[in-house]
């Protein structure tokens, strides 16, 4: 007969994230990793397998709970250029706020640490930054053609520009003195919209 768990996976993996987010995938251990989540290391194996296993995981979660935020704000019905505009404004926000700057976003994080010798981990991040491209140049393609963006404009391109500006602004947002950077980048990327 098989044993059932004595803790809830779901909030173990809430936890795991926490931590990654915090502290970044190098600089947790299983022992940290056994004492935030508060069970023991076989149960993470038997759970999520080894350390990088429920890394990927709490990467998955991550941007599962953050999508849905970012869907709404881009896909509302009636002029696309304000749900663009809060997309900027929250993540200039969020990278200039004392108490979550230091974090940064797990996704842009594991693009720093990882991705570049993690082929997992760079689908991950792939994924996720062309989840956002299409969707601001969705968002993009409606404020053209509305009018809210000249013709000329080309939505792919200003899609990709403020990705990259929203992954930067989460970097320059991690380090004391980058609040006014990211603000100013904001501000900037605004009057260009228009």
């Amino acid at each position: 007969m098989a044993r059932t768990k004595e803790f809830d996976p779901d909030a173990a993996l809430k936890a795991a994230l926490e931590l990654f987010w915090s502290r970044g995938y190098e600089a947790t251990s299983m022992a940290d990793l056994v004492e935030h989540l508060g069970i023991g290391r076989a149960s993470i194996y038997a759970t999520f397998g080894n350390k990088r296993e429920l890394y990927l995981k709490a990467v998955d979660r991550y941007t599962e709970l953050r999508e849905p935020l970012l869907v709404d704000e881009l896909s509302r019905p009636g002029p696309a250029l304000p749900g663009i505009r809060a997309v900027l404004r929250r993540f200039a926000a969020e990278s200039a706020a004392p108490d979550t700057r230091r974090a940064g976003c797990l996704v842009t994080n594991t693009a720093a640490e990882l991705a570049p010798h993690d082929p997992a981990a760079d689908r991950r991040v792939e994924r996720n930054w062309e989840h956002i491209e299409t969707l601001l140049h969705s968002a993009l393609s409606r404020a053209r053609a509305q009018g809210e963006i000249p013709e000329g404009r080309d939505p792919r391109a200003l899609a990709r520009m403020l990705l990259v500006l929203l992954q930067g602004m989460r970097v320059v947002g991690k380090v004391s003195g980058g609040e006014a950077r990211v603000r100013d980048a904001a501000d900037e990327a605004l009057a260009l919209l228009g």
